[in-house]
């Protein structure tokens, strides 16, 4: 081979490689604007049903962990959510005094209180999310079962490290 041809084949990648990484930049920009957009509609359809009872937002999503992993301690609370223990404190209060909460004794350690969901209240909340979930199903056809488990493992690392922002900002 001679070196025009070594050097010819040598820019292809060098120019394949820059290629490469402005696309993933032009991804990663994309990705972040699409991600902002994300969560302010996240944000305001979950306030949108948060007010329908009477809650806020904060309130609704913590009724959403209480019923994805059933009955949690404060601290439990505290760290699945990121909010300071004395806020989690105020949260429950403030759950408990609209009627979607319980606090009960922990069944093995009578010095700890579980927050359990007031099943009859919490009822209440399911048929605002009946439209979203039809949507949902609906709109995930359009995707493939890999293309599918590609954005569950993305939004399961990103919602770990938000967790984490979310922590450290309470910090």
């Amino acid at each position: 081979m001679s070196s025009s041809e070594t050097d010819g084949t040598r820019g292809s990648k060098v120019a394949g490689e820059a290629a490469a990484d402005e696309r993933r930049v032009r991804t990663l920009e994309q990705l972040m604007t699409v991600g902002r957009q994300h969560s302010a509609v996240t944000v305001m359809f979950h306030s949108a049903i948060a007010a329908k009872q009477g809650l806020s937002a904060t309130e609704e999503k913590t009724l959403d962990f209480l019923e994805r992993r059933g009955p949690l301690t404060a601290k439990d609370l505290a760290e699945l959510t990121g909010l300071a223990p004395a806020s989690v404190t105020g949260l429950i209060d403030r759950m408990e005094n609209k009627g979607f909460v319980y606090r009960v004794k922990h069944p093995t350690d009578k010095r700890r209180v579980l927050v359990e969901l007031n099943r009859e209240k919490i009822g209440e909340l399911a048929g605002f999310f009946d439209d979203w979930v039809r949507d949902v199903v609906e709109a995930c056809q359009e995707f493939s079962t890999d293309e599918l488990e590609t954005v569950v493992r993305f939004l399961a690392v990103m919602s770990e490290r938000q967790r984490k922002a979310a922590a450290r900002l309470s910090e």
